[in-house]
């Protein structure tokens, strides 16, 4: 007489798989997507004409990076470490050099006359260039911006920037604007 092994009953095993993940994809975090926050300026009218503006040589800073990673502002290279400095400089222009931007005063609502730099940042890559690379130089030049919005939060409102108020933000905005434009990426070399 021959013993029969009983069977194991697996008529629940695919609900309980489905049970543990659904449990599993309820309690598990995701990781944050990194990305650059930016808002696109408005889309013109149809209607519109395009104007070509010029601008001033000496208002625009070009910041270059290669198809093996190596920064140049201008025409010199330079340091990641040394890049956010030098757009600060760029930027403000603390002794009116004539070969930095112009500066243009303008009637800025809620706090009044202030002289505002008129630079831009002009960002170049390679298409070679290392994603890494890239967020690394965008993140020197925006925390250059922040830095000198920081500057001039301290100066006329006591506080950092993150403190004040929407409507000291905004003229904070306005006396310090963020002007980064990125051109398409392109073969810039291996210099």
């Amino acid at each position: 007489m021959s013993k029969k092994t009983p069977a194991i009953n697996s008529s629940s095993t695919a609900d309980i798989a489905f049970l543990l993940l659904c449990y599993f994809l309820m309690t598990t975090t995701m990781g944050t997507q990194m990305g650059l926050s930016r808002r696109l300026p408005p889309m013109p009218d149809k209607d519109q004409k395009v104007e070509d503006q010029k601008v001033n040589q000496r208002n625009i800073i070009i910041v270059r990076i290669n198809s093996s990673d190596r920064i140049f502002a201008g025409s010199e290279p330079i340091e990641l470490s040394q890049l956010k400095d030098k757009v600060k400089i760029f930027l403000s222009n603390p002794t009116g050099d004539p070969s930095l931007p112009e500066k243009e005063e303008i009637d800025i609502k809620g706090f009044g006359k202030y002289a505002v730099s008129k630079g831009v940042i002009s960002l170049q890559n390679d298409r070679g260039t290392s994603y890494q690379a890239y967020i690394a130089v965008q993140n020197e030049l925006v925390k250059a911006v922040n830095e000198l919005r920081n500057e001039f939060t301290m100066a006329h409102f006591g506080k950092r920037y993150e403190s004040i108020s929407e409507d000291q933000q905004d003229i904070v905005k306005k006396a310090v604007p963020q002007n980064i434009s990125e051109a398409e990426p392109k073969n810039v070399g291996k210099k």
